[in-house]
């Protein structure tokens, strides 16, 4: 069982993210309309997990908190948005591959506005990571055997620049409890999102609407419950190795049900991405990974 075993809680919310993406097209839904779905079930619950902890008894957000946390939320859900539509686009191991580019986004971020200093390294890794997005730019190929479309790695790492921007938000929030940041930052995307579903409803079919239910329940609100039990009690370095095992079972999850091939120049520029991304800094020290795309609570995880 993964209860009170902090490295399997975390691998499990790891290998969970891998299958997103097969849920997001299995349910047919436009990408508004699972943002939204998954922002309405993940937030419920976590609120009634919250609450059922007594975390929400006293009221403890400030109103800075709050509107914080609801700024982060905008960017949380945009990145959603466009990370969804993304898979459509070009496939599901190609947008979560380039999605990884976002912790060097971050340290841009942090560089910029908060003064934090970019080390030679981070910016040679940058580069590394961005060339294997060339890459995979000009030789990656859909399930349909054809190129993929450049507007869906353009989505994909819009989703990364949104998502990095949400992780810069929640480093002002970090005195917080997490489940209680990530049920404000749902509430706020189930409210944004509510008049998107005039142009894109949810799917009227019951197997659309069971897929939906299913990313809500188990791939946000037990995810997340996973993921926040368990990282706090592992090593950084600990958390840096296992973050590997989303893109993986994410690239492995469209091979098997998609029959995704990466040709040899798309499987380089995966490496170089997730290598420079993920790889423990210089003198051994990991990084901090920020390569979620669930809420950024949690400062070592990004989710």
């Amino acid at each position: 069982m993964t209860k009170n075993n902090p490295l399997l809680q975390w691998t499990a919310a790891m290998a969970l993210s891998g299958t997103i993406g097969a849920v997001v097209l299995e349910s047919g839904a436009d990408a508004p309309a699972v943002a939204f779905a998954r922002s309405l079930v993940g937030g419920l619950l976590l609120l009634v997990w919250s609450a059922a902890r007594g975390w929400l008894r006293p009221w403890t957000l400030s109103r800075r908190d709050l509107g914080l946390a609801v700024f982060g939320g905008l960017f949380l859900v945009g990145n959603w948005v466009l990370l969804f539509a993304s898979y459509a686009l070009s496939s599901i191991s190609v947008s979560t591959v380039v999605y990884h580019t976002q912790p060097l986004m971050l340290v841009g971020l942090a560089a910029a506005f908060l003064g934090e200093r970019m080390a030679k390294s981070q910016l040679i890794r940058a580069l590394i990571a961005f060339g294997g997005v060339t890459l995979i730019s000009l030789s990656a190929h859909g399930a349909d055997g054809k190129p993929v479309r450049l507007e869906g790695i353009a989505l994909a790492l819009g989703a990364a620049a949104l998502y990095a921007g949400a992780s810069f938000v929640a480093k002002q929030l970090k005195h917080l409890r997490p489940h209680v940041l990530a049920a404000v930052q749902l509430a706020t995307g189930t409210i944004v999102l509510a008049p998107a579903l005039l142009v894109t409803p949810l799917p009227t079919d019951t197997s659309g609407l069971l897929w939906l239910v299913l990313l809500g329940t188990v791939h946000t609100a037990l995810m997340y419950v996973l993921m926040y039990a368990g990282i706090g009690k592992l090593p950084t370095a600990t958390v840096a190795l296992l973050s590997y095992v989303y893109p993986v079972v994410a690239v492995v999850v469209d091979a098997l049900a998609y029959d995704h091939r990466p040709t040899w120049l798309e499987g380089v520029g995966m490496l170089a991405v997730l290598a420079a991304a993920l790889a423990p800094q210089k003198g051994g020290k990991a990084p901090k990974p920020e390569v979620r795309e669930t809420p950024v609570a949690v400062r070592p995880s990004g989710s």
